[in-house]
């Protein structure tokens, strides 16, 4: 027998004892997810290696063995729970393995000295190291994309419309029909390697971070040789569009104790000439709602407001809404401007009680600023202005996102959201239960209701439809066109409808859903399921798809998933703890789709983060309790608050298994997934928040939008890490990428100038969502001038 002295000693007490605490940890809180159900393996995985770590202590090669045999059998219940697949394989094996590679190099010494033979175990250091290169072979794959999905879909190749080959950027999506497509062909897959920034504007507003405060989400318009574009406190800031210098500000002094953003504007001109060939006062014009509730229309050439337009440019939404605390009432989204009105919804405060500002949709006049028609979701006699004495019905379904418009069907399409508050729904009204979460064709002279679509019946999960819907024609089986909808949902559903009926298109089925057990709830005993088109991200978890950056934070959520009530989606929010998948956020959410109308491929982005929910009797509510972003809701004038809790471990990483956010093109003729790929790394967040500062392609969280072009290309920038990329529309690939001096949550557009023909590349970048790095950057990427 040889001692074990000095350096050897000390290096297998650390071992033994990093095997002791893990072994404890592993099993006390094994013996609690067994105890709701989940599986035994943690258990028992920590009884080993607390047996390992007393044999390791009193230096027996035993518990080499007892460990190697272990981690050999977690290899077998990694492959048996999730196959090949590499994060949650890396979850399961990469800590387990460095514990065995640290005992394989310990070994040799506990066999010399249970031997006597200096020369015993030597192949314990050929294992340790064998482990070593498994490990970091391992780790290189960290840096590859995982789930990615490639079809041998068939694609089209249509002639371009001429409303579609635009070279500008005047409307939100660059068209009323949603479809974020741009026919500059510049900048194209062979040199867009070549970008370089063009020009760098600095707005003068950082946001600061608090969740629930301001954040910039901004797309820009241009028009003629301005860029224009807004800041969270609705600052409108046009810019010179080839060297990006401010040719005017207005700033309208607006404030809101919470949820700064203007997502963009609208731009109206009274001819076909472009602002900058336009004398005439106001005769073109940018449109834009304030966070406190003004719609104003403002000189496009001078940035002074239009004093024909309401009440010397400005028209007061708050009128006849009735009573309106500050930050109840605050319309974020881009206005839409329907030939000669403007369509405007308007954000409400869900779920603080069932007494707030309603959701009406109003159209004015683009010129005059006077209402031309109202449709109150809550009584829809109301077309005009209420009655006298009276208000817009309070506690609607209401319109936060950006509506889309045909002006061939002279239709807008509005999609709702739920009526507040949104987890309890016991005392709504058979208007709230009709419009809820619903696609609505409104015509556009009057307001009045063409058809309804509804998306989800009786929702108690916060899923409104988030997003402008895309309008477009596809090829039908007689030869001809069919004019579609496509709407996207926080639920992970896409729906396709014909756009003239609103009739599905793409299959939806009614079936069967989970039913709660809160007294004095009601609940819808089917829901629709599109099934004739893909859903991304909403798949019905196990406890095998349970996930953490290391084996501990997986036990912790394994233990939450299991003590959890959870059937799939469409699970309501019970008494008792309940998980939502996806939750509130999405699925997809108000960044909307792109198309490429030249083979029919959509584009959308997606986050996958789940949450939990359950329901607290009203005396149990705290004061001041307010849940903006998450925690106890009050739902006022309902028995129950509502608690409200991302589906993350202690570690802030989502339970689940990656991708946490993807990009997907869908051909929109087969309605068939083409590509789908992660979206953005660790570069700049990581566990804890923390930036990891790894080009590690797991796909996190997203929110802004994507923006394509005639060359091919897809450009997107609201990832969690810093930067704008470009790739290839057909495959997937990505093809370019830009380091962003911070994150950014907007939608990026394109343009040809009408003064150089050059073609530019803009992006508003102020922060990620949840990041604390921000800054105030308006940034033009352009290909080199020819020399």
């Amino acid at each position: 027998m040889i001692k074990i002295n000095g350096a050897k000693k000390f290096y297998l007490w650390l071992v033994a004892t990093i095997l002791l605490i893990s072994g404890l940890f592993l099993t006390i809180n094994g013996v609690r997810l067994v105890a709701v159900g989940g599986s035994w393996y943690f258990l028992l995985m920590g009884l080993v290696q607390i047996v390992s770590s007393f044999l390791l202590f009193k230096q027996n090669t035993k518990g080499a063995w007892l460990y190697a045999l272990a981690y050999a059998l977690t290899i077998v219940w990694a492959l048996y729970e999730v196959g090949l697949q590499f994060w949650p394989l890396f979850s399961r094996l990469m800590v387990f393995g460095g514990f065995a590679m640290l005992i394989a190099f310990a070994y040799p010494t506990l066999k010399r000295h249970e031997t006597g033979d200096n020369k015993a175990g030597k192949g314990g250091y050929a294992v340790g190291m064998f482990i070593f290169v498994a490990l970091c072979v391992s780790l290189g794959f960290m840096f590859q994309e995982h789930n990615v999905i490639k079809n041998a879909v068939p694609l089209a190749n249509n002639q371009l419309k001429p409303t579609d080959n635009l070279l500008d950027w005047k409307q939100y999506a660059n068209t009323t029909k949603g479809t974020r497509f741009s026919g500059a062909d510049q900048i194209n897959k062979e040199n867009v390697k070549d970008l370089q920034v063009a020009w760098t504007y600095r707005t003068g507003y950082v946001p600061y971070n608090s969740g629930s405060g301001p954040e910039d989400q901004n797309t820009p318009l241009q028009i003629g040789q301005n860029v224009y574009l807004c800041t969270p406190t609705n600052i409108v800031i046009a810019l010179d569009a080839d060297s990006g210098q401010q040719k005017w500000r207005y700033d309208p002094k607006a404030s809101t104790p919470n949820w700064e953003r203007c997502r963009g504007l609208a731009y109206y001109e009274d001819s076909l000439d472009n602002v900058s060939n336009s004398n005439a006062t106001c005769s073109a014009r940018i449109i834009m709602n304030t966070i406190d509730a003004r719609l104003m229309a403002i000189d496009a050439n001078t940035g002074k407001l239009c004093e024909d337009f309401g009440d010397k440019g400005v028209v007061d939404l708050k009128k006849n809404m009735g009573d309106i605390p500050p930050g109840y009432y605050e319309p974020t989204a881009a206005p839409l401007v329907a030939k000669d009105v403007i369509v405007v919804g308007g954000r409400v405060a869900d779920n603080f009680s069932i007494n707030e500002p309603g959701g009406v949709v109003r159209a004015f006049d683009v010129h005059t600023g006077n209402l031309v028609w109202a449709w109150d979701p809550g009584n829809p006699n109301i077309t005009d202005v209420p009655p006298a004495n009276e208000t817009y019905t309070r506690g609607t379904v209401n319109v936060w996102a950006t509506t889309a418009y045909d002006p061939e069907l002279d239709l807008v399409y509005a999609p709702t959201g739920n009526a507040t508050p949104d987890f309890f729904g016991g005392g709504r009204t058979h208007y709230d239960d009709d419009f809820n979460s619903s696609i609505v064709a409104l015509e556009r002279k009057t307001g009045q209701i063409r058809w309804t679509f509804r998306t989800a019946h009786h929702d108690l999960w916060d899923y409104d439809l988030p997003s402008q819907p895309l309008l477009y024609d596809i090829p039908n089986e007689n030869g001809g066109m069919t004019k579609v909808i496509v709407q996207t949902t926080k639920s992970g559903q896409i729906f396709m409808l014909d756009r003239v009926t609103g009739k599905p298109v793409a299959e939806v089925q009614e079936k069967p859903v989970p039913q709660g057990n809160v007294p004095g709830e009601y609940y819808s005993p089917t829901q629709p399921f599109s099934v004739g088109m893909p859903s991304i991200g909403n798949e019905t978890l196990t406890e095998f798809d349970m996930w953490g950056a290391t084996p501990y934070d997986q036990l912790l959520c394994r233990i939450d998933f299991v003590g959890s009530e959870y059937h799939g989606l469409f699970t309501p929010p019970g008494m008792t703890k309940t998980l939502q998948y996806p939750g509130s956020l999405g699925g997809m959410n108000w960044g909307s789709v792109a198309v490429d109308p030249q083979n029919n491929l959509m584009f959308v982005n997606d986050m996958r983060i789940g949450l939990k929910n359950w329901m607290i009797p009203q005396d149990q509510i705290p004061k001041n309790s307010s849940g903006i972003e998450m925690g106890i809701v009050p739902q006022k004038g309902t028995p129950f608050g509502a608690m409200r809790l991302r589906f993350t471990s202690p570690l802030g990483v989502p339970c689940q298994k990656p991708p946490y956010g993807t990009m997907t093109a869908i051909d929109l003729k087969s309605r068939q997934v083409v590509w789908q790929k992660p979206l953005g790394t660790v570069m700049d967040t990581g566990i804890l928040g923390i930036p990891m500062h790894l080009p590690a392609p797991i796909g996190m969280p997203t929110i802004g939008g994507p923006m394509a072009t005639k060359s091919g290309l897809l450009f997107f920038a609201a990832t969690q890490d810093f930067y704008l990329r470009a790739f290839d529309s057909v495959t997937g690939e990505e093809v370019w990428k830009a380091r962003l001096p911070v994150g950014s949550q907007g939608t990026p557009i394109t343009y040809i100038s009408p003064k150089t023909g050059k073609q530019y590349i803009v992006i508003s970048a102020s922060g990620a969502r949840q990041s604390p790095v921000r800054g105030d950057y308006v940034i033009a990427y352009a290909l080199p001038d020819k020399k």
